[in-house]
């Protein structure tokens, strides 16, 4: 890769949960990165929230941090994906009455419930689990518990299209993040009438539906805020759970794409029209004819934050070494199967392939000569199989022949070899650049005609990879197929016994 500066570039911008990352790419693997991170709000043990308005400062102020790394090369597009299931009422005027609800809020646990008791059809009309963290449980959920709010919104809107509204002024989404709401119909491509209704809500309150290479114009106001000039064009693009499959180049048959950050996700794109779903699995759209189906794990790399705040307080934090890196580093000194402590780390109702939003976490098989090192390594073995599940039903819809995955959790050595021993195949890691943005940018390349469609433009952008591929150890499989054998058995009887949340977990 030279390291002379293009004449173009095209921006992949993915907005998350508590982070937003920009990246400039260039064809021949040139690329730049900013990045500006924000705090996650918990106002109540079961809610997890943003400010949209702190959203939106982060997302301009990264994209002025990126632009002064350019050096002058011209940013052609800026494409966008951002993190799947929030939800955020505006009123008429487009301003935020409601805090941005995220993925990980549990509020609408009841309604939750009786979408999925009530209305199992909706999801393989929609593709979305019925779960709290789906949109249209948490619509329904202030239609009943806030009505005075939801009277005072005139949009219901994701986080993708409040940063696109950002940008350009323009109420859109595109089809990608509308099928991870529970409120779009797959067949049709539109909203679906009946899910709105039973949000107690209407599709007209919904934004008009766009393909992912439609472009918009950038604002004046936000060009003269981050340097660019107006007017640049602004690639809708898609959600981040798609475009991580795009971003690690698992588009081909039968290839899985792991992504492992905060939560995990095993996905797999297919071709056609939407399969019959297994419960708990998701359809959701990349582009016309293309679907990722797949399972999440709610709780991914967040069991070991976690764990480090909840086990290891004393550990505190230090530049060169963070207390989630060292109490993973303790854990890897333990044999895989955690000495007979087996766990189902389930710190947010799981998603994937066991769809209970009843379910807490739990830890089996915990004696005195345990200690917290036992207790995190059956948490992070309790992850990668959970996502080893996830694989085995993705395995009955099409072949799985290559694993590739991405995420901030696979730093450390400990994630890595799980992993690869869980699902028993060879896992190729794929770096940072390679993830969402990566993908985001694909998309916005082929928008602007430089490429037939994503595949192709992944290539044309991609840095050259030196990609690392972690095998699995035959001593440590086994040891995990007998974890795997006695968390069935665990999982099986929590089921059975109705062991969730207290009431003041949520």
């Amino acid at each position: 890769m030279s390291d002379a500066v293009p004449d173009e570039v095209v921006v992949g911008l993915d907005v998350g949960t508590s982070a937003t990352k920009a990246v400039a790419f260039a064809p021949g693997g040139w690329s730049r990165l900013a990045s500006r991170d924000y705090p996650l709000r918990s106002p109540a043990p079961d809610r997890r929230e943003q400010d949209p308005r702190t959203v939106a400062e982060a997302v301009v102020g990264t994209l002025a941090d990126l632009v002064a790394t350019l050096d002058g090369a011209a940013v052609r597009a800026i494409a966008v994906s951002a993190a799947m299931h929030g939800l955020l009422g505006l009123d008429a005027d487009r301003r935020p009455v409601t805090p941005l609800v995220t993925w990980a809020d549990g509020r609408a646990l009841e309604d939750a419930r009786w979408l999925l008791r009530e209305h199992p059809d909706l999801h393989g009309a929609t593709g979305t689990p019925m779960h709290p963290m789906a949109p249209v449980a948490t619509l329904r959920w202030f239609t009943r518990e806030e009505p005075d709010t939801a009277d005072r919104v005139r949009w219901w809107i994701g986080l993708k299209d409040w940063v696109l509204l950002t940008l350009t002024g323009e109420l859109v989404t595109e089809p990608s993040s509308a099928s991870g709401t529970g409120l779009l119909e797959l067949t049709s491509g539109q909203w679906h009438p009946d899910a709105a209704g039973l949000a107690g809500s209407s599709v007209d309150c919904l934004p008009r539906i766009v393909p992912v290479d439609t472009r918009l114009d950038l604002g004046d106001e936000v060009a003269a805020a981050t340097g660019l000039p107006a007017g640049v064009e602004v690639v809708v693009g898609a959600a981040d759970g798609p475009l991580g499959n795009l971003g690690v180049g698992a588009i081909g048959p039968g290839v899985v794409g792991v992504s492992l950050g905060t939560s995990g996700a095993a996905r797999v794109v297919l071709p056609g029209s939407p399969p019959t779903l297994d419960p708990g699995l998701f359809d959701y759209l990349l582009v016309d004819g293309l679907h990722v189906v797949g399972g999440a794990a709610s709780t991914g790399g967040l069991v070991a934050d976690w764990a480090a705040e909840a086990l290891a307080p004393e550990l505190g934090d230090s530049a060169d070494r963070p207390r989630t890196a060292r109490v993973l580093a303790e854990a890897a000194e333990v044999p895989a199967g955690s000495a007979g402590v087996v766990a189902l780390p389930h710190l947010l109702p799981p998603r994937a392939p066991h769809l209970d939003p009843d379910l807490a976490g739990t830890w089996l098989g915990v004696r005195t000569h345990h200690d917290r090192r036992h207790l995190v390594r059956a948490a992070v073995e309790g992850v990668t199989l959970h996502l080893a599940d996830v694989v085995d039903r993705l395995e009955q819809v099409t072949h799985v022949r290559e694993v590739r995955a991405t995420g901030g959790a696979l730093q450390s050595p400990l994630w890595q070899t799980s992993l690869a021993d869980a699902l028993d195949r060879p896992v190729t890691l794929v770096g940072a650049a390679g993830g969402t943005a990566l993908g985001a940018a694909a998309l916005g390349w082929m928008a602007l005609g430089r490429a037939d469609g994503p595949g192709p433009a992944r290539a044309a952008l991609a840095p050259a990879e030196d990609p690392v591929t972690v095998y699995p150890d035959p001593e440590r499989v086994a040891a995990l197929r007998a974890v795997r054998r006695r968390r069935a058995a665990l999982l099986d009887a929590l089921v059975s016994a109705g062991a969730g949340p207290t009431p003041e977990g949520g």
